[in-house]
């Protein structure tokens, strides 16, 4: 997407074109005060790139699943007055952890990429996997692929030809516990890094090392999970052995 320097100043039409939304959008947006007012000449209102900075980070916070009403709260904590900077920041903190995308695909598609035509009792296997869910809105036997990289995963887990049952319960416990540890290891990185770092005013002399240590916890911390469920895998093999 291309940027807007400081200083320069946009209508509402060309916001809505370099944010790659509507012009309706905008307006829809700055009614329930997810943007600032825009700054006045004359009758015309001017925009700049704190709100182009504002429009990427609440469609960061729609592509992770935020409602509208947990958008606003969001945005209630951030000054109406921060700089582009600051909102980058926010995003980068928000940021999905990997570059996957949900993708529709049909099922020519996916028996392509399957590398053989998959059965029904296959199909629904995915399905309880959470590789792939059913578009109902789509007629033709269109499929939301909810994770590129995790399909090979799934086909190599229907070939073992496991109960279904036993799969959903699977998928239940990694779940369940994947979502407290994220929940866990999130508070604490805002207790210790973020929090003092608003609190202390957001020096911009920080603002890039907290950035830059968000960026570098994600892979450093998804390492330590692998290898600390191997070990714990390994405790328990021997423990029963």
């Amino acid at each position: 997407m291309l940027r807007t320097a400081d200083d320069e100043e946009l209508t509402i039409d060309e916001l809505a074109s370099r944010s790659g939304v509507t012009v309706r959008t905008v307006r829809f947006y700055a009614s329930r005060g997810l943007l600032p007012p825009p700054r006045l000449r004359g009758r015309v209102g001017l925009y700049g790139a704190d709100h182009l900075a504002r429009l990427d980070l609440i469609r960061e916070l729609q592509n992770l699943g935020f409602t509208l009403s947990a958008i606003e709260r969001h945005l209630e904590r951030i000054p109406e007055d921060a700089p582009p900077e600051e909102l980058a920041l926010q995003r980068a903190l928000l940021a999905p952890w990997t570059s996957d995308q949900a993708e529709r695909i049909d099922r020519s598609e996916l028996d392509r990429r399957a590398g053989r035509a998959l059965d029904d009792r296959e199909i629904g296997q995915l399905v309880t996997l959470g590789v792939l869910e059913r578009d109902t809105a789509e007629e033709g036997g269109q499929f939301l692929l909810t994770n590129t990289s995790m399909l090979d995963v799934g086909l190599r887990i229907t070939e073992l030809e496991l109960p279904s049952d036993m799969l959903l319960r699977a998928k239940d416990i990694v779940e369940q516990h994947t979502a407290r540890m994220a929940g866990e290891l999130r508070e604490l990185f805002a207790a210790n890094v973020l929090r003092p770092y608003v609190e202390r005013g957001r020096p911009e002399a920080e603002r890039e090392r907290v950035r830059a240590t968000a960026d570098q916890l994600r892979p450093l911390t998804i390492q330590v999970l692998v290898n600390g469920f191997q070990r714990a895998v390994n405790d328990v093999i021997r423990n029963h052995a």
